[in-house]
């Protein structure tokens, strides 16, 4: 799991290296836009939320207020984590759905930043490009709403509801891991359902990422610089782990030092 937060780490350093940068610029303007959204509709709604919350759970009996407050002490801090992964999905999903062209050539100048050779997609008709890209969306947004199905169920079942906030954050990783690791296995031929099993084979490490990925958002600054440093770390992490390339460091450095004499 240390291992996924040390390439997301890594993303952050690779996004300022020449050649990287430029890709970074578009997307970076995107996250900037959408983060501030997400915070001025989340102050602005969150609050009346919270209030329809608990007058729901508030009790007629007032000889049962003592219970209403053991119910809202309990409640609250499970719709409070509920409502934030919720936003975090959002955000998510609507940021790649936007970036995902500017996305798919920053994964493509970061590998070849490290291996020296430069990427070469599966070629395909624009209609073909088109109608997969929906096909795509749509899968996993049928893969996603199960999933937040079931979650949602589970928040509101009396005491397994206690782990629900665990469920969600995990949840909340493996989607980081899989949005931010589409580009570069989508240029490498991947189809969603693909995509999904290949990281499942390392699930740890993807859910490490996720995680740091998640984290990352809620600190000032650094929360703007995720989305191509997420894809940056989703790419080395992809070559490193995956791809099977051995002495990828030195191959990076070697890279590295002859740019610099070029």
């Amino acid at each position: 799991m240390l291992n996924g937060t040390y390439y997301f780490l890594r993303g952050l350093i690779l996004i300022t290296k020449p050649g990287i940068r430029i890709w970074v610029v578009i997307p970076l303007l995107i996250n900037i836009l959408l983060f501030s959204m997400l915070i001025y509709y989340s102050l602005l709604y969150f609050p009346i939320m919270l209030d329809i919350v608990i007058g729901y759970l508030q009790l007629p009996i007032p000889s049962w207020a003592w219970m209403f407050e053991i119910i809202l002490w309990i409640i609250l801090p499970l719709f409070i984590v509920f409502a934030m992964m919720l936003f975090f999905f959002t955000f998510t999903f609507v940021a790649n759905l936007i970036s995902e062209p500017f996305n798919g050539a920053l994964s493509r100048a970061v590998e070849r930043y490290i291996t020296g050779h430069k990427v070469i997609s599966p070629s395909e008709s624009i209609f073909k490009i088109i109608v997969g890209f929906i096909l795509e969306k749509l899968e996993k947004l049928w893969y996603y709403f199960k999933w937040i199905v079931l979650l949602s169920i589970i928040s509101f079942i009396p005491i397994i509801n206690v782990v629900s906030p665990i469920l969600w954050f995990l949840f909340s990783a493996w989607v980081a891991a899989l949005e931010y690791a589409d580009p570069v296995l989508a240029n490498h031929g991947y189809n969603v359902p693909e995509q999904r099993k290949l990281l499942a084979k390392k699930r740890t490490l993807t859910l490490g990422f996720g995680i740091s990925v998640i984290v990352a958002m809620f600190i000032p600054i650094i929360n703007f610089l995720v989305m191509p440093a997420a894809v940056a770390g989703a790419t080395h992490m992809w070559l490193q782990e995956f791809d099977g390339i051995d002495n990828l460091q030195s191959i990076e450095i070697k890279n590295e030092n002859s740019s610099l004499f070029n």
